[in-house]
């Protein structure tokens, strides 16, 4: 249900981090054993790569690379970890060499035509093979994979104060309109409203105390758009400035009283759904995802192969593992729910114990309104 992607440093050079990236640290960061086999992240520090679900101490982000394979690590010049062993979490794959080398290719000529046919001669692999071969490693097929590349390019060029055009052009993309009329649903907004990190956004928030630590809501004039939890109140305004480093962030404890109350009510097991106004950017795909992650019963779980069938989709699995790590409004839209294909928790951006303390919340709440239910009708 996880989406393995390689990070080719020097065929990537100048093209930003892949979105997908975040989920993949988000499953190191919680040690997530569902993501084994699916890629290793090496640590620049130490020379060292490991699985996703390594005991050892979490490094820095910063120091993180990502890979397709233990062999894709190895030809970077990192060495196995011996605690964890991630050289032996699977079988060499013969196709690993001729994915990876796509990979870079595809990274070297953003700003041209890829066809499948192109690619596969430049690797040496005949085009049906290649679009097997790619999406079963990579996850995704070469002309998402050369999208979300692009797409990443843009988002490091308007972040570093480049122009709009200049970095659309930069980018690889073959006109300004194809990125324009897309906008709302790749950067959440328009170029120039990213470029000056949410700046002319009027955002508000409010920080609380709930059963599961510190709550952050913060929402638009049009609805809430971030639900987020941790242990420290700082560290959440942090993450919500570095998304919208130029919106104009102002605290209202009294102003989103009521969104905040329904969180906490709905924690504290008196109200099993959440009916709040969204102000949140998502794909058509996205949000067909979270909608059927809201029909998901209290208390209740469903696989992410469960949810692609729901959808009339059973081959999107790893895209809805994808779409329940993007969304920003955690319990409104309970991602929480979607569970691995073994029945185990797999990631979740406030750690996989405040994913079972969710579930666990919520089955002692249903369980206790069954049985006062029940003595009622003795």
């Amino acid at each position: 249900m996880t989406m393995a992607t390689v990070e080719m440093e020097r065929g990537m050079a100048g093209t930003g981090l892949l979105a997908e990236d975040e989920e993949r640290w988000r499953a190191v960061a919680g040690r997530d054993g569902g993501y084994d086999g699916a890629f290793v992240y090496a640590v620049r520090s130490t020379g060292i790569y490991c699985r996703p679900s390594c005991p050892s101490r979490r490094p820095r982000r910063e120091h993180v690379a990502f890979f397709v394979s233990p062999e894709a690590a190895e030809l970077a010049g990192f060495r196995s970890c011996r605690r964890c062993l991630p050289g032996e979490a699977r079988p060499a794959d013969p196709q690993a060499g001729p994915v990876a080398a796509a990979c870079r290719f595809i990274a070297a000529n953003l700003d041209e035509s890829l066809s499948l046919e192109r690619i596969g001669a430049a690797v040496g692999v005949s085009p049906h093979h290649l679009q097997r071969s790619f999406k079963r490693l990579v996850g995704v097929s070469p002309r998402e994979y050369a999208d979300a590349l692009r797409l990443g390019a843009l988002k490091h060029r308007l972040r570093a104060g480049e122009g709009v055009s200049e970095a659309i052009d930069a980018a690889g993309y073959g006109s300004n309109s194809r990125i324009y009329e897309r906008a709302n649903e790749r950067l959440g907004m328009a170029p120039a409203v990213y470029r000056g990190g949410g700046k002319g956004m009027e955002i508000r928030y409010s920080v609380a105390g709930s059963p599961l630590g510190r709550l952050l809501v913060a929402a638009t004039g049009r609805g809430v758009c971030a639900v987020s939890l941790g242990d420290d109140d700082e560290a959440l305004e942090a993450e919500l400035r570095a998304e919208y480093p130029a919106a104009a962030l102002a605290r209202d404890d009294e102003g989103l009283g009521a969104a905040v109350a329904a969180l906490v009510g709905y924690l504290d097991g008196a109200r099993p759904s959440i009916d709040l106004p969204l102000d949140v950017q998502a794909t058509a795909f996205q949000r067909q995802v979270w909608e059927e992650l809201r029909r998901i019963p209290y208390g209740e779980t469903r696989t992410y192969l469960q949810i692609a069938e729901a959808l009339g989709n059973p081959k999107a699995a790893r895209a809805v593992g994808r779409a329940c790590a993007t969304n920003p409004v955690s319990l409104i839209v309970p991602c929480h729910r979607a569970v691995g294909s073994d029945g185990k928790l797999h990631g979740f951006r406030w750690a996989v114990e405040r994913k079972q303390a969710l579930l666990n919340l919520e089955r002692s709440h249903r369980k206790e309104a069954a049985e006062a239910g029940g003595a009622q009708n003795r």
